[in-house]
């Protein structure tokens, strides 16, 4: 008896966590929305991803809620099945969200529509073998839980957490192609502000998984205490995940740097032949002036400085040097690094101070670089020389 009273007062709790959640997710979509008067088209897909989600502790407490879903199947049974949509357009909102936020070219396309296939193949679904029947046989689905529980139901249901997955593995692509692009202009990429939407996206790579798996346990077994916990941890997971993307958004989204998702023709290898001369005549000039240990240098200002086109150094360094200009001007700042490691006069300072003098910005991008050229540490480095 005492068990049962502890499972009735835990889930009523959770009953209540669900609703805030649905309320926050509304209301900070309600938010965005009003307040974006700059029309910034990410903030419309992250407004649209969060009123998606108020829905899905409402589907979820129809569907499981202990007293509120036996109200939910007599009085709503029409309206039963569609907040469960939202489970086929969060992914599609959240990668669209990705996508506007760091391609300065994104516009919606006709290819797009096929975000919308998973949402139509469910909608059909759900019409014909549900809404298909008579009101007093869709009861009797709803009352038996024999329909949630049916072979097709479930198979669709665990599609479509695995379509959402899959969704978030693709908004980590776009988030790998765009740090691509940066290290193409940018030496240093601390103040791209990538690490926090990839710990974002991997919070709800997290929460999915757990839907996924949570679906995958429906078709494997019928153990309803693994429902309820998985359940659980990924509803308190999502309410801090809510916290942490609204007020992160507020913070980055402003102030995230944009590149152009379709490069723009270049010259081709006809028009334009690397001069060898040329790519060593900038080679010295760059070491003479130790330009590299400006430590946010980036392609426009270095080819500002050598008085030539931006897009000409970008294929000078691609061709001549086979490197993109994050590696290509950091390669330099480690070679001055050795020098400073190895120099007795400069055996009293730290290495902290060498990686900030060559021009890094960060410890953890220095030790990367300098184990990737010398396969070991500057400690280490500075210890044999």
């Amino acid at each position: 008896m005492n068990n049962l009273q502890f499972e009735s007062v835990l889930f009523n709790f959770h009953d209540v966590i669900l609703m805030m959640i649905s309320l926050q997710c509304l209301f900070f979509a309600l938010l965005l929305w009003l307040t974006n008067s700059k029309q910034i088209k990410s903030t419309f897909f992250l407004a649209a991803f969060l009123f998606a989600h108020s829905l899905i502790p409402i589907n979820e407490l129809m569907m499981w809620g202990a007293e509120f879903k036996i109200h939910a199947r007599q009085q709503l049974s029409s309206l039963y099945f569609a907040p469960g949509i939202v489970y086929y357009l969060d992914g599609p909102l959240l990668f669209l969200c990705v996508k506007s936020l760091v391609f300065r070219d994104f516009i919606l396309r006709r290819t797009d529509l096929l975000h919308l296939l998973p949402f139509t193949i469910y909608c059909l679904f759900i019409g014909l073998s549900f809404y298909g029947n008579p009101l007093d046989i869709r009861l009797e689905m709803l009352n038996s839980e024999s329909f949630v529980y049916s072979t097709n139901y479930v198979s669709i249901e665990f599609l479509s957490k695995l379509i959402r997955f899959s969704y978030v593995i693709a908004c980590f692509i776009l988030i790998s192609r765009y740090g691509l692009k940066l290290q193409e202009k940018h030496s240093n990429m601390e103040k791209a502000h990538i690490s926090w939407l990839q710990a974002l996206v991997a919070g709800f790579m997290i929460v999915m998984l757990f839907e996924l798996i949570l679906s995958a346990s429906k078709i494997f077994t019928h153990y309803h205490y693994i429902y309820f916990y998985i359940g659980l941890t990924r509803y308190y997971t999502t309410f801090f995940l809510v916290n942490l993307l609204v007020f992160t958004a507020i913070r980055f989204f402003g102030m995230f740097e944009q590149v152009n998702e379709e490069d723009l023709p270049k010259k081709s290898t006809d028009e334009f032949r690397v001069n060898p001369e040329e790519a060593n005549l900038i080679d010295e000039q760059i070491k003479q002036e130790y330009l590299y240990m400006e430590p946010d240098i980036t392609l426009d200002s270095l080819a500002d400085t050598l008085k030539i086109m931006p897009r000409d150094l970008s294929m000078i360094i691609n061709r001549h040097f086979g490197a993109n200009f994050y590696t290509f001007i950091n390669g330099y700042r480690i070679e001055q690094a050795k020098k400073m490691l190895k120099d007795p006069a400069k055996r009293d300072t730290t290495i902290t101070d060498i990686y900030l003098a060559v021009g890094f910005n960060s410890k953890s991008v220095f030790y990367t670089f300098f184990r990737k050229i010398e396969g070991m540490t500057p400690t280490k480095y500075r210890q044999l020389n």
